[in-house]
Formats: C-alpha cells, structure tokens, sequence
C-alpha cells in the first residue's frame, strides 16, 4: 500500500519543547511537571498523568478573585511525550533565560518547570476601562509556549511610536512599558465610532508580538470565552 503520510512521522527532537508543525506542541517530559492549557492535550505516549492546577498560592487566588481572571491550566508530569494544540492556531516558541515577558491569557498554551508566573495590571490601564486591564508575567528560565490566532507580526518597540489593538498584542518582552489610548469622542456616542476605541502603545527597549486577529471567541476548555482579550488570565 503506498501513502504519503511519512511525511507526518513524528519530530525526533530530543529539546523539551518542539514544533510538530505550526499548530502542534510536542512536550518531552522527563519526570518533571510542566504547566499547560486545561484541555489542550491531544495525545500522549508513555507514562504521563494530568491534574489540575490551582493559583498557586493565596496571593495569586486573591488577584484572581478581585480581577475575575478565568483561564484554567492543568499539570502534567511523568515520563513521555505529550502533543498540545488549542483550535488549530498557530504556535510559537520563546527560550527566556532569566528573562520576563508579558502575555495575553488566552495566547498561552504552555510552559518549562522553572518558569513562575503572575498577574499583573496593565500599566496605563488604572481606572480607564472598568476597573482595569490584567495580564499573565512569566519569568524564568525555560520555554514559554504562545498561540496566535494567524500569522503574528513581530514589531520593534524601539525603531517607532507603536500601538496595538488591546486583544491583539499577545506578548511583549522585558523593557517595553505599555500606556492606553483612548478614541473617546462626542461621535462614538453616536454611532460613528471607528470601532477602535482603546489601543495599547508600547515603548521602550524591546518587541511586541501582534496577531491579525481580536482573539477566538472560545477557549478550549471550560466554555471560558478566549476572545476576552487582555482580560482572561491564568487561574485556579
């Protein structure tokens, strides 16, 4: 029987986090536990187990509480490989080493053991748009793994004035500060709003990650909405 489906034999990387295509995570697992989207495993082979994981400490189930943050993650640890997708979207790997970026909750599909996580409020964002908007930080030494709904554009914040739709801008590296933008006009009550009104501007020392979208509209597990932007965030 001739076929072509040698062209999908699994990658034979031997990294920890590995693109099986751009839309596919492969996870080696090692006897550690690595955190990852709830729902977002569409296969494994060896010995793995799955739980779920809480906030992590009373700090951040507090923030959780008090920002109404709703993403879902869940372990995985033992001996293995584990395949992870959310929706068909496009995957992208970032190593930091030491470093800390900031990511859009919904855009986060997984990442290393050594890697700590928080929530933080938007800088700029205090009081503008009900109460403000929040963000998943993540610093450490590891793999971070980000899904972008399409193609992103990688934008140098150092070379331009650079802003962004609020639900588009998926992650941002150590050195950008972030302000808001607001299209808050007599005629936006009216009906003749440009439709665009609070865009994020980002300067600094550093890059922002766009995608060509406002966010998926479902997440992939819980009935939690993934297309809330900036506002739905890791939690337990």
């Amino acid at each position: 029987m001739q076929t072509t489906l040698a062209q999908y034999n699994e990658t034979q990387s031997t990294d920890a986090f590995a693109l099986q295509n751009s839309k596919l995570l492969k996870v080696r697992l090692s006897q550690e536990t690595i955190q990852a989207k709830a729902g977002s495993m569409v296969a494994y082979q060896g010995d793995v187990s799955f739980e779920h994981a809480g906030s992590g400490g009373m700090g951040r189930m507090l923030k959780k509480a008090m920002t109404g943050e709703g993403q879902t993650l869940m372990k995985m640890s033992g001996s293995g490989e584990v395949f992870l997708a959310d929706q068909a979207q496009d995957i992208h790997l970032i190593y930091l080493e030491g470093e800390k970026i900031t990511v859009n909750g919904p855009n986060l599909l997984a990442f290393d053991a050594d890697i700590d996580w928080d929530i933080e409020r938007v800088q700029g964002a205090s009081g503008m748009v009900g109460g403000g908007l929040y963000n998943t930080s993540l610093k450490g030494t590891g793999w971070v793994a980000i899904l972008s709904d399409g193609p992103p554009v990688l934008l140098n914040v150092a070379s331009a004035p650079t802003f962004a739709d609020a639900q588009a801008a998926i992650t941002w590296s150590q050195g950008v500060t972030t302000t808001l933008k607001t299209d808050f006009k007599m005629k936006n009550l009216i009906g003749k709003s440009s439709g665009e009104t609070i865009q994020m501007g980002f300067q600094g020392q550093g890059w922002v990650l766009v995608q060509p979208s406002e966010g998926r509209i479902q997440a992939v597990a819980g009935g939690q909405s993934g297309g809330g932007g900036l506002g739905n965030l890791l939690g337990g």
